[in-house]
């Protein structure tokens, strides 16, 4: 081990002896009392030296034995130590690839904030190269989605889409303008290709599902992420493949729910919770469905690109073991106030997934309600990401 303090986190010292790592308050450590000496030792913190060094050094400065495991052992502790070596093959392949390794340390960095464990940062790095992603939509906010993750390292981001790009379908960092009257998906491709840090080899799957990651439909139809179809949803929920829902309607951006089959509520569950609030959902909808837009989609590229971020975010928050705020809840903003607020979607007894038979008896709460407050008895998401899910990351 070569420990290093984490090298995200700024450092100040608030006194003589308590000093600060990090200025966020989300990721920000104080620590105290550090004596003068063991200020200067954190300065060799660098990733350079191990432990051998490190406790040769601290004699060296008057430190006493067993002062710089005790040290480490806090930071440690604290979250604020990092490893500079070790990690595994799989760790060790994407070392000795500098050029992408360069392209990928914020992303890196941002990893080491949020995985306490020493190295645990860099794993979860390396662990993304061996993750399939689909996304199905290559629109101004499927295109550039698909992108965003190829780019933070996702070793194979896959796009499907029908017909050919529209002068409305360009956006930067998705289909460039050039592609105007190609075929959508393979447009949509050449873009994820071009946002890779590198291309790794293709992985094969026997099934449309299965071998998957996560799916993430990002429809051009905005009525596809406003009022999803059970029916298109079928396959995945079969086949247990989570997946995530993005887009805009009508200036409106929608990120989530991120359906975790039998665990979370899903297209199903929402459509039957909304006919039960109000009995003219179902008709509404038939009409919306049975008849095509022929205008432009009210969805500009600020918004699309808004929405695309959040969904990408939400989806690595996953694919890297954590689960996100979009777990059973959808994301919705709105032009021109741009305010986000969540609405559950929660599992429903009469849906077909089986989501609601996880759930203990209880009151279910309304709509506006916590996205992440569980019902009476229930075990909340997190808890159980040990369980059914981590297989999938």
């Amino acid at each position: 081990m070569h420990p290093i303090v984490k090298p995200a986190l700024r450092r100040g010292w608030r006194d003589l002896n308590t000093v600060q790592f990090g200025m966020a308050p989300a990721h920000a450590i104080v620590l105290g009392p550090v004596d003068t000496a063991t200020g200067s030792f954190l300065d060799l913190l660098n990733g350079t030296r191990g432990l051998p060094l490190l406790r040769e050094e601290a004699r060296a400065m008057g430190l006493p034995d067993g002062h710089v495991d005790a040290l480490l052992d806090r930071l440690a502790r604290s979250g604020l130590l990092d490893d500079a070596t070790g990690g595994g093959p799989a760790v060790e392949t994407l070392r000795k690839k500098k050029g992408v390794l360069d392209r990928l340390r914020p992303d890196l960095a941002s990893l080491s904030l949020v995985a306490p464990e020493p190295g645990e940062g860099m794993k979860r790095l390396a662990a993304r190269r061996s993750l399939r992603v689909q996304v199905r939509g290559a629109g101004r906010v499927g295109a550039v989605l698909a992108s965003l993750l190829a780019g933070a390292g996702v070793g194979e981001v896959d796009v499907r889409d029908s017909g050919c790009v529209e002068p409305w379908d360009v956006a930067p960092g998705g289909v460039p303008a050039e592609s105007v009257g190609e075929r959508r998906e393979e447009a949509a491709r050449r873009a994820v290709r071009r946002a890779a840090p590198q291309r790794p080899p293709r992985t094969s799957s026997g099934g449309e599902e299965l071998g998957l990651s996560l799916v993430i439909l990002a429809p051009r139809d905005g009525l596809a992420v406003h009022a999803p179809d059970p029916v298109a949803a079928e396959p995945l929920i079969t086949s247990g493949t989570p997946h995530l829902y993005a887009g805009v309607v009508e200036a409106t951006g929608v990120v989530g729910p991120l359906v975790l089959p039998g665990d979370t509520g899903c297209a199903g569950c929402l459509d039957r919770s909304r006919a039960d609030r109000d009995p003219t959902w179902p008709r509404l909808v038939a009409q919306w469905r049975s008849t095509r837009s022929r205008h432009v989609p009210a969805c500009d590229l600020a918004l699309a690109a808004g929405v695309a971020a959040m969904a990408a975010s939400h989806a690595l928050a996953f694919l890297d073991g954590a689960l996100p705020a979009t777990s059973g809840a959808r994301w919705e903003t709105s032009a021109p106030g741009f305010h986000w607020h969540a609405k559950p979607v929660w599992p429903h007894p009469a849906c077909a997934c089986a989501a609601a038979e996880k759930g203990k008896k209880g009151e279910r709460p309304s709509e506006e309600g916590e996205p992440h407050e569980t019902m009476a008895g229930q075990q909340p998401y997190a808890a159980r990401l040990s369980g059914n899910w981590r297989a999938h990351v």
